[in-house]
């Protein structure tokens, strides 16, 4: 998988880039079909906000967390961007099921009446 980072008022260091490597690495492996990661790293207003976008299975998933310290906004983003994944795996994986059918006819009385019950 590859991982586009950038940062906007942000310097992004090896350090950093070490630690979203650790954190997505889990993803990677549970989501093999997903093909990259923009990451968007940014500091305003003191808060640092991390927002990932990605398009896996044909939607575009988009999640932003932000906190005090660059790290835990990273860690927030990966977990929201994990159960986003999950759900939208979910929505596919639902689709491949058959939706149960009434079987019961929508004249049930007639159909009854023109049985041989004897």
């Amino acid at each position: 998988m590859k991982i586009n980072i950038s940062g906007h008022h942000v310097d992004v260091t090896e350090a950093v880039r070490a630690h979203i490597n650790e954190k997505f690495s889990k993803i990677a492996s549970h989501f093999p079909s997903l093909i990259s990661l923009d990451i968007i790293l940014s500091k305003e207003h003191n808060k640092y906000q991390a927002e990932i976008s990605t398009t896996y299975e044909g939607a575009r998933l988009s999640v932003k967390a932000e906190d005090d310290v660059m790290y835990p906004a990273i860690a927030g983003a990966a977990k929201k961007l994990d159960a986003s994944l999950k759900h939208r795996k979910g929505q596919m994986k639902a689709k491949l099921h058959e939706k149960p059918v009434s079987t019961t006819p929508e004249i049930a009385h007639e159909i009854i009446q023109e049985m041989n019950l004897s």
